[in-house]
């Protein structure tokens, strides 16, 4: 089987006292994005748009996708809204994550980094 084409994806640091995303473990398929700025998602069905200090630039005909990470859901109740996230290819602007709390009773705090 012929291994698949590597595609290489600009990526623009928009705050540089943020570290690049990057993998938590060996052998991950998605990177962990990081909270550019505190904020709170209240409980109940909270939204909060999270900017990650990042913008792309994702080659034509590719796309990028923000899924929700299975821990936060678990422990806390805490999705992203739109999931999968889509970030098209003509999409140049900051990534940012619309995040939703499902938890019925407790808020979450989102810290920076």
């Amino acid at each position: 089987m012929p291994l698949p084409h590597l595609i290489l994806v600009d990526v623009v640091r928009l705050d540089p006292d943020l570290p690049l995303p990057s993998y938590s473990r060996d052998g991950d398929a998605g990177l962990d994005l990081i909270a550019r700025e505190d904020g709170v998602i209240p409980a109940a069905g909270g939204r909060l748009v999270m900017p990650t200090g990042i913008a792309t630039a994702i080659p034509i005909g590719h796309a990028g996708f923000v899924l929700p990470r299975s821990g936060l859901a678990a422990k806390h109740g805490i999705t992203v809204v739109n999931a999968p996230g889509l970030i098209d290819a003509g999409y140049r602007g900051e990534v940012k994550v619309v995040l939703l709390n499902t938890d019925p009773d407790a808020d979450f705090h989102v810290v920076r980094g």
